[in-house]
């Protein structure tokens, strides 16, 4: 039987987070999903893995509540469970950047969809004719295993290291539409809002990452797989893990 795994975010204002911790990780242990789910007052993020109907049945209870009502989700499928166990933890951050002025609840920075991105870098430049550059916002190693054709690294090791990334090359984006991109969209949407706030014009963000370009284009432009923080290591452009993967050939995380 296929296992679904699931990625999903919403940068949406929460409190009472002890209550909501308890009440998503009965509604995940009643179904036996395993995977991890981070909430925090910014919002919540959540990678989890299980039969797909229960899978399914759980996304429904959690719409119930509003604030989660359009939650978009990316799937995959694998063989096997990813995932070890089951972890419902509250964080400063569901993505830690340590920028305290970074609020994506305040406003998201403009998105890209999948196949406008596509479309641009076919053409090598957005409809307005500025040449398109991708920025990877992921940490190197994470790079290493694949990333869009020449895409900007800045060879940062964690997601903390972006903001000084950013500020020691920032006059290297001028005059050039920025698409950040990470593996499912939450890095490079807090990415996009910093740029946007440090000056940055005409940077946006690609909508669902790297995961939703597979599922929208595959290949195109891209080259490799895509890394993902669970046993499957990494997904091809057909979001099918990379076969039997090995433990050591990749940084543990």
């Amino acid at each position: 039987m296929k296992v679904l795994n699931i990625a999903a975010y919403k940068f949406i204002a929460l409190g009472r987070l002890p209550e909501l911790q308890v009440a998503v990780s009965g509604e995940l242990a009643a179904r036996a999903l395993k995977g991890t789910v981070l909430l925090a007052e910014e919002g919540i993020n959540l990678f989890l893995a299980g039969p797909s109907a229960d899978i399914h049945d759980f996304l429904g209870w959690l719409r119930l509540d509003v604030r989660f009502a359009d939650l978009e989700v990316k799937e995959s499928f694998s063989h096997t469970q990813p995932f070890r166990k089951l972890l419902v933890k509250i964080k400063p951050e569901i993505i830690r950047m340590n920028h305290p002025a970074i609020q994506p609840t305040a406003g998201r920075a403009p998105a890209v969809d999948a196949a406008t991105l596509k479309r641009w870098l076919d053409a090598g430049a957005d409809d307005a004719g500025r040449p398109v550059v991708t920025l990877d916002t992921r940490n190197d190693f994470e790079v290493d295993v694949g990333s869009f054709k020449n895409a900007i690294d800045w060879r940062i090791s964690k997601f903390t290291e972006f903001p000084q990334a950013l500020l020691d090359h920032r006059t290297s984006l001028a005059g050039k539409t920025v698409v950040s991109f990470c593996t499912g969209g939450i890095r490079c949407e807090k990415a996009a809002i910093f740029m946007r706030e440090a000056g940055v014009d005409n940077v946006w963000q690609l909508d669902g990452g790297i995961l939703k370009y597979f599922e929208v284009n595959g290949q195109a432009h891209f080259e490799g797989e895509c890394f993902v923080f669970d046993e499957r290591r990494a997904l091809d452009p057909e979001l099918q893990p990379r076969v039997s993967p090995d433990p050591a050939d990749l940084p543990t995380v």
